[in-house]
């Protein structure tokens, strides 16, 4: 295992210096340093994550984080993998592979959900608890902080143009999306979209904007650079989260109230079917990278499940911790839109 990090604040960036050893972290790694390819899944409400060996479905791990893991995602250069304390108010970088604890970030207020631009020049992280965005340059190795930008109420999940201008940020109780300038960290605008939007996702060439309407049954369909709703896509009550299919051509939601995952048309931009018979509170999801199988986390049944794309049955479940929430594998399908995880 890497030695174990603390990053500080100094004059507006990030420096590194050498920690203690992290006793109960390290006897916990111990057993499943051997694991290649485990599957991450973040227990919010346990402070731990969980690790899963992808071949045999089998949990081999139990690791402690900080308060509140809900988000995870890669770096650029795929060498690690961060996960969003929130309360904790810190990230904790692990090996994307295996899990193991590789660093952590300090002094990170309030980090919920996280994204890379993708020219991978900034670093956002919206506080959720805080009503706050931060944004921070990124140099391939390092963070400094470049505004904290008041951003109410409750900013929660991200996504990017992919010219790096722009980040669109959903605002749970306001019922609104703002659309950030990346590169002078301001608000260029606002507009109501529904209640309690949550996931956002570009259709292909940034064509639209889709939003989950977690309060409502629907996704909306946002014709940002005119800031108009053109259309919505009835899928299901909670309406939540995406997740790319990686054809080029459908993109995945969770419907966390009706326990469904519905597939949506980039193209048409309609509902093409639906994957049901699933445990309540179906969130994050991920790929792989076959394209045969896809994992969820389900936030309200202490458990992940697996889903056979090509029959839209969930074939197994996997008991972890309370509130899983994120989830991630190395060997996963690609992402083909502006989230990643």
């Amino acid at each position: 295992m890497r030695n174990i990090f603390r990053i500080s604040r100094s004059s507006g960036s990030f420096r590194t210096t050498a920690a203690g050893a992290a006793l109960t972290i390290a006897a916990a790694l111990s057993a499943t340093a051997a694991f290649a390819n485990n599957v991450i899944v973040l227990n919010s409400a346990e402070a731990t994550l969980s690790l899963i060996d992808e071949n045999t479905h089998q949990v081999v791990g139990t690791v402690p984080t900080g308060k509140e893991p809900h988000h995870l995602m890669p770096t650029p250069d795929g060498s690690s993998l961060i996960v969003a304390n929130s309360v904790s108010n810190n990230l904790m970088f692990v090996d994307p592979k295996t899990g193991a604890l590789q660093r952590w970030v300090q002094d990170i207020e309030d980090p919920y959900q996280l994204g890379f631009s993708p020219d991978k020049k900034w670093f956002v992280s919206t506080g959720l608890r805080l009503d706050r965005l931060d944004i921070y340059r990124f140099d391939g190795k390092n963070l400094s902080i470049a505004k904290r930008l008041p951003l109410a109420t409750m900013p929660s999940h991200i996504a990017f143009t992919n010219d790096s201008t722009t980040a669109f940020i959903s605002l749970q109780v306001s019922g609104e999306v703002a659309a950030i300038d990346l590169a002078t960290q301001t608000v260029k605008w606002k507009m109501k979209v529904g209640k309690v939007p949550a996931g956002v996702w570009l259709t292909p060439g940034d064509k639209y904007l889709l939003v989950g309407m977690t309060g409502a049954d629907y996704v909306a369909v946002v014709d940002w650079r005119n800031q108009k709703i053109v259309k919505t896509i009835t899928t299901g009550k909670g309406a939540h989260n995406f997740r790319s299919m990686a054809d080029g051509k459908h993109v995945l939601v969770s419907n966390r109230v009706a326990n469904t995952i519905s597939i949506i048309d980039e193209d048409s931009l309609t509902n093409v079917g639906d994957i049901t018979g699933l445990l309540p509170g179906p969130d994050d999801m991920e790929l792989t990278a076959d394209k045969k199988y896809l994992w969820v986390t389900f936030r309200f049944a202490k458990h992940v499940g697996v889903i056979d794309l090509a029959n839209r049955k969930l074939i197994e479940t996997i008991k972890v911790g309370r509130s899983p929430h994120g989830i991630y594998f190395y060997n996963r399908g690609p992402v083909t839109g502006p989230n990643g995880g």
